[in-house]
This record gives C-alpha cells, sequence and structure tokens, in this order.
C-alpha cells in the first residue's frame, strides 16, 4: 500500500473531482446536501450503504443516479418474501458443453458494480444472509467454487421503517456490513414546490457521468493515504469501546456495542472526509461527523431503552458527547495546540 503524503495538486484535483459529483446529485435528489456528503464519503471509503426511509422518498433514485454520475455498471435487486438466494447469487445451471453434460455457474444480478438492494427488508432473513459473503469478501461462492465479483463493488440497500407491514429486521451480522446508514426525511415547503415544478409522474431525473470507474478506484486509493494521527485513532478506540457494557454510563442502555469492524469504519470513513474537504489529517471533528452513520446501525438497545424512546443514532450521539476527545486532561497550553 502506497503510503506516502498526498501532494497539494492531488488533493485539489481530488476536491474538484468530488464537487461536480456532488453537484451533479444535488440535481437529483432536492434539498439532501449533508445526505449526499455522507453518501459520497462513504463510498470513497469502499463501504456498503443502507438508506432508510418511507416510500417515494427517492432513495431508489438516488442510487440509480449514482451510478450514472460514476458510471458505474449497476444491477437492482427487488426484495421480496419469496426471493431467493440463488436468485441473488446465481445458481449452477446443467448445460451440454462440448457433448458434456455439466453444471456451469449462470451469474445472478448481484455480479455488477453497484447493486442496488431495493427495500432488502422484505425478503426473508435467510435470503437476507446470501449477502454477507459477497459484502465483506467480494465474492461469491457456490459448490465449492468461489466466483470473485466485479470491482469496484458496492451494496446500497434500501429499507422501509419495520414498522411498515411485510418488513423483516436485518440480522445483526448483515448490518454490521453496512458502513453507513442514513435515514432520509422529506422535505420542506420549498423543497417539495421545487419538485412538483420540476418532475412529472413516472419521469426519471437524469444525472450526467462525472468520472469512471477506473477514476473512482483511484480516489479511493488516495483516501487510504490520508494521514491517521494517533490521537485520532485513540479517540476512535476509545468511543467505540464505551459502547460496551460497564464501558461507559451510556453503555447501560445497549445490550451489544459496536464490533472492532466498527472502529476500522470509522478511520476509514473519517479518512474519506477529510480527503473530501481537501485536508491531509483526519481530524476529531471528522470521526463526530461520521461516527453516528457508523455506529447507530451497530447497537443493540436493552429493551428498556426501546421503551423509553432510545434508538440507536440517539445513543451514538450520547456517547461522543460523555466520551472526551483526549483520554487524559491536557495542559492548557496543549490543548490550544491540538486541532478540534
Amino acid at each position: 500500500m502506497n503510503t506516502e503524503p498526498l501532494t497539494e495538486s492531488e488533493i485539489s484535483a481530488t476536491v474538484a473531482t468530488l464537487k461536480r459529483v456532488r453537484a451533479e446529485l444535488n440535481t437529483v435528489l432536492f434539498g439532501q446536501e449533508e445526505l449526499i456528503d455522507q453518501v459520497v464519503v462513504c463510498l470513497l471509503a469502499g463501504g456498503h450503504l443502507l438508506l432508510e426511509g418511507l416510500p417515494g422518498l427517492g432513495k431508489t433514485e438516488l442510487v440509480r443516479s449514482l451510478s450514472r454520475v460514476l458510471g458505474l455498471e449497476s444491477k437492482r435487486i427487488q426484495f421480496t418474501p419469496d426471493l431467493l438466494p440463488g436468485d441473488i447469487t446465481g445458481n449452477p445451471m446443467l448445460q451440454d458443453v462440448d457433448g458434456v453434460r455439466s453444471f456451469v455457474f449462470q451469474p445472478g444480478p448481484l455480479f455488477g458494480q453497484l447493486v442496488l438492494a431495493d427495500e432488502i427488508n422484505r425478503a426473508s432473513p435467510k435470503t437476507q444472509s446470501s449477502l454477507l459473503e459477497a459484502m465483506q469478501e467480494h465474492r461469491v461462492t457456490c459448490m465449492g467454487v468461489r466466483h470473485e465479483l466485479p470491482k469496484p463493488f458496492f451494496v446500497m440497500a434500501t429499507q422501509n421503517p419495520i414498522e411498515l407491514e411485510g418488513t423483516y429486521p436485518l440480522p445483526e451480522a448483515q448490518l454490521d456490513r453496512f458502513l453507513f446508514k442514513l435515514t432520509i426525511s422529506a422535505g420542506g415547503p420549498e423543497v417539495l414546490q421545487r419538485i412538483v415544478e420540476e418532475r412529472r409522474l413516472g419521469e426519471e431525473a437524469r444525472g450526467e457521468a462525472v468520472m469512471q470507474p477506473d477514476e473512482l478506484v483511484g480516489l479511493m486509493k488516495l483516501t487510504g493515504r490520508i494521514h491517521l494521527p494517533r490521537v485520532v485513532s485513540n479517540y476512535i478506540a476509545r468511543l467505540v469501546h464505551a459502547s460496551h457494557k460497564e464501558q461507559s454510563k451510556t453503555a447501560e442502555s445497549i445490550k451489544y456495542g459496536a464490533s472492532p469492524r466498527a472502529a476500522i469504519g470509522l478511520a476509514a470513513a473519517g479518512r474519506a472526509r477529510a480527503l473530501m474537504l481537501g485536508r491531509e489529517n483526519v481530524s476529531y471533528d471528522d470521526v463526530k461527523a461520521v461516527a453516528i452513520p457508523v455506529l447507530q446501525h451497530r447497537l443493540v438497545l436493552e429493551y428498556h431503552a426501546k421503551l423509553e424512546g432510545f434508538t440507536g443514532a440517539s445513543v451514538a450521539a450520547a456517547l461522543l458527547v460523555e466520551v472526551p476527545v483526549h483520554a487524559d486532561p491536557l495542559p492548557p497550553v496543549i490543548q490550544e495546540r491540538v486541532s478540534p
């Protein structure tokens, strides 16, 4: 891995490219600038994304437009209760090859660069779990044979709130594979007026291509070269550790805390945000900005906490308040020198 510091020209060129990507996506999804920035950070970090929201808010359209803007080969899987694992990963088919009948693997819709898993929580847990190997190892195993997935490979899943009929909660092991969970909400009257004036029923929003897949892979490699100071990595470690029982007051509401994968994800997302903003070092603010999207779906809450109205997002926010950025109190002079 290349660990050389980024040059000013590399940073400025990356910032300009990402600004065009964000601007193009903002022409598709109105009034969601912060959400789009988080989506771009998730992609730069090489992670998978889980979008939650009520039907009709633009979750599917955002993912479609993302594939066009980034020039990625996209595949869509509509999750339904009768969907089987083989319908996603692919199945061996009996075929005649040079006069010999043998099983030949036929790739499923999972073999794409950007896979839209639409309404993922409408499928059974067995079918949902078929994505586990693909999301973690970027490959599919069928009849003992491994099949590599395209590069880059992202899963962008949408789900309806669990309170809606016909939904199944995602297994914790699968939730842990998603780097971010983001919630999309309806805009205000001004946003709705713009949608009414600029959209037609049944008409797809368009997005112009800004880059190609190999360029995106190059930007992901640049993200890995962003410097992570030891004081910031220490903060990440303490933040994740505090989500476990008896490690903090907030953890009293948590049954199971965040995994080491969450800590790795916080570091990767912090690097991606720093690069998007044109900085060569990860700051505490970068970690705080991505902490809730990274942690909220990985925290399994106690039953009493759910009854009291706590959510993964509110508990993650409480952890940010409780855990100090510094492990030990620093003298005032040193505190002034440390960038927040």
